[in-house]
């Protein structure tokens, strides 16, 4: 039979691959107390990280998962267990479940990497060696990375290109792009639309064959450039960082949300492409999952809607709106600068 061609909604792939951490994030909590603590009373994320002398910023990840998988709850910043941990993960409940769940350690590798996320509040040990290869832009590294978020990207490429917004956008500067695949999609369906993809130099190899292959080599270029150490280049309406918060620590975002507002024209806007965290830290689940992943090999976490709003408002970005764009779990927030 003939493939099919793709299409924006990729859902149940990533609720397939994000669902591998499901039983580790449970077994971990299950170790360390956290559902014992929370059974016998409500705490803050900070009151339990003492009590169970973990990383608080970590934990937080972890509970943001564990209220998604609906084992603990957050009303007025207090976690709680619900009643489906006092029944079944309470270590006094007659019903305690553990030993079912520990019999089943050997075949889950993942559980004492995120025991140990808890301990240092970074990536595990085992995982630093490749988060520094690419972070120095490691050629070998470029290229599988590149490919893989090619891969992951293109249903919410094909979603986000067909976006209303852009239909006013006659120059994009994609920051941190990788491949390219968002503004080859983009030029595709908007004949007027150009693009620079600013990347470290091994990376604009890579988005190079991307791009021709695309077809759109004469409107989508790169440019090798370091986006944390040299100055972003000027002329374009719109800048898009996409997937590129999720990566790095809160200063660190706000340091790239910055110079996205000096390098934009007044009236030019920024563009935030990422799956948003409910408001409350507590789901929805799939993105929630990625949050620990991201805690396992980045620096980073998924943010939440307000989270992104600070970074724009502290930067001087005004009109923030948010909306999904049907492109999976993704979700794009707009700004301009007065």
């Amino acid at each position: 039979m003939a493939t099919l061609p793709p299409h924006s909604d990729d859902r149940e792939l990533w609720d397939l691959w994000l669902s591998i951490f499901h039983l580790p994030v449970v077994t971990c909590a299950d170790q360390i107390g956290t559902f014992a603590e929370l059974s016998s009373r409500a705490q803050t994320t900070e009151e339990l990280a003492t009590r169970l002398q973990v990383n608080a910023r970590a934990l937080q990840i972890h509970l943001g998962l564990l209220a998604a998988l609906g084992f603990v709850e957050r009303r007025e910043l207090r976690w709680s267990a619900t009643a489906l941990t006092r029944t079944w993960l309470e270590p006094k409940a007659v019903g305690y479940y553990s030993p079912a769940l520990q019999g089943l350690l050997q075949w889950l590798p993942m559980h004492g990497e995120l025991l140990e996320t808890l301990r240092t509040g970074a990536a595990p040990k085992g995982h630093q060696p490749a988060l520094a290869d690419w972070e120095r832009g490691d050629s070998g590294v470029a290229s599988t990375f590149t490919g893989y978020m090619n891969a992951n990207s293109l249903a919410a490429a094909l979603a986000l290109a067909r976006q209303p917004i852009l239909k006013d956008v006659r120059a994009l500067l994609d920051v941190g792009g990788g491949s390219g695949i968002f503004p080859i999609e983009m030029a595709k369906v908007w004949p007027d639309f150009r693009a620079t993809v600013l990347e470290i130099p091994p990376v604009c190899l890579e988005a190079d064959r991307y791009i021709a292959a695309g077809g759109v080599s004469d409107r989508v270029k790169t440019q090798p450039t370091n986006m944390f150490t040299s100055d972003w280049p000027r002329g374009f309406d719109a800048v898009l960082l996409s997937n590129v918060l999720h990566d790095w620590p809160e200063e660190t975002c706000q340091m790239l949300v910055a110079k996205a507002f000096s390098a934009l024209p007044s009236g030019g806007r920024v563009l935030i492409h990422e799956m948003l965290m409910d408001d409350d830290g507590c789901g929805p689940l799939p993105v929630a999952a990625f949050a620990l992943m991201m805690l396992l090999i980045t620096k980073g976490r998924q943010f939440t809607l307000p989270d992104i709003r600070a970074f724009l408002e502290r930067a001087g970005f005004e009109r923030i709106e948010t909306w999904r764009t049907g492109g999976g779990y993704y979700s794009l927030v707009s700004a301009y600068k007065p």
